[in-house]
C-alpha cells in the first residue's frame, strides 16, 4: 500500500509539475476562468482521455505482473492473477499473446492520441517517471519500457503500480488521480484559484471518476487477455487536441503541455 501512495504522491520526481494537462492553453483563451470551469473542463477530461489513459495504465500493469513486474503477481496453474475492476482475482496465461511486446502497447497508445504535441508530452512525463521507476522500482518489465526509445506515461505508469503491488483497478485510478491532480495544480497557479474550493472541486471529480477508473480497468484487462491493445478505448476530444498544438505554437509558456 505505501509504494502505491509514493506513486500518487504530488512530491514523485516524475516531470509532472512541468505539465498543465492542457488548462494553460484554455486559460490563455479564456476559456477557463473559475473554480466551475475546473469542475467542468475536468469531467469532460475524465469520461474522454481520462478513460483512454486510464485504460493504457491498467493494461500496462496487467502486462507486467505477466513478466514478472511486481510482488502482487500471483501463480496460479501456470496463469497469471491480476486485480480486476471488482477487487478479485483474474486469469492470465503467463504466455499470453503479446505479454511482453510493449511496442504494440506503445503505439496502441500513440494511435490514440492524435495530437503530436499531447503525444511529445506524454512521451516526456513517460521518460522523466521512467527515471525515477528504474530506481525505485526496478523489475524486468521496466527495465524492458527502459529499452524502448520512447514510452507514453500511462504505460510507465501501470508497470510501475504492478511493481508497486497494485493491480489494474488501482493503476487506473492512479492514472486518473495524476490527471485530476496535475491540471487542479495548474489552476491555482495560473488563476490564483482559490486552493481550498480547487481541492473541493477535485474531490467531487474524484468519486465521478471511480466508475470510469472501473471501467477502463476492465477493458484494459480484456485486451491483455485477448493480446490485442486495438481492444482499448478510442475516445477523445478535438478541441483538447486543436489546444494542445496552439499552445506548443505559443512563443511564452509556464507548462510544457
Amino acid at each position: 500500500m505505501l509504494p502505491l501512495l509514493l506513486l500518487a504522491d504530488s512530491r514523485l520526481p516524475s516531470g509532472g509539475h512541468g505539465h498543465s494537462g492542457g488548462v494553460e492553453a484554455l486559460v490563455d483563451r479564456g476559456l477557463l476562468a473559475s473554480v466551475d470551469d475546473l469542475a467542468l473542463f475536468l469531467e469532460g477530461r475524465i469520461r474522454t482521455g481520462g478513460r483512454v489513459v486510464a485504460a493504457a495504465a491498467a493494461a500496462a500493469c496487467a502486462l507486467a505482473a505477466g513478466v514478472g513486474g511486481g510482488p502482487g503477481r500471483l501463480q496460479q496453474g501456470g496463469h497469471t492473477a491480476i486485480g480486476s475492476e471488482q477487487g478479485h482475482l483474474a486469469a492470465i496465461p503467463a504466455d499470453a499473446p503479446g505479454a511482453a511486446d510493449w511496442p504494440r502497447w506503445e503505439a496502441a497508445v500513440a494511435a490514440r492520441t492524435p495530437s503530436a504535441a499531447l503525444r511529445a508530452a506524454s512521451r516526456a512525463q513517460g521518460a522523466a517517471l521512467l527515471r525515477t521507476v528504474a530506481l525505485a522500482f526496478p523489475t524486468p518489465a521496466v527495465a524492458a519500457l527502459r529499452a524502448l526509445p520512447r514510452v507514453h506515461h500511462p504505460l510507465v505508469l501501470g508497470a510501475a503500480a504492478a511493481a508497486a503491488g497494485a493491480g489494474p483497478a488501482e493503476a487506473a485510478a492512479l492514472a486518473l488521480h495524476h490527471l485530476v491532480g496535475g491540471a487542479s495544480t495548474a489552476a491555482v497557479r495560473l488563476l490564483g484559484l482559490d486552493p481550498l474550493r480547487v481541492t473541493a472541486v477535485a474531490a467531487g471529480v474524484a468519486r465521478a471518476a471511480d466508475p470510469v477508473a472501473a471501467d477502463a480497468a476492465a477493458l484494459g484487462g480484456a485486451a491483455v487477455a485477448a493480446g490485442d491493445p486495438a481492444l482499448l478505448p478510442t475516445e477523445g476530444s478535438p478541441l483538447t487536441d486543436v489546444l494542445a498544438e496552439l499552445h506548443r505554437a505559443s512563443e511564452a509558456t509556464l507548462f510544457a503541455s
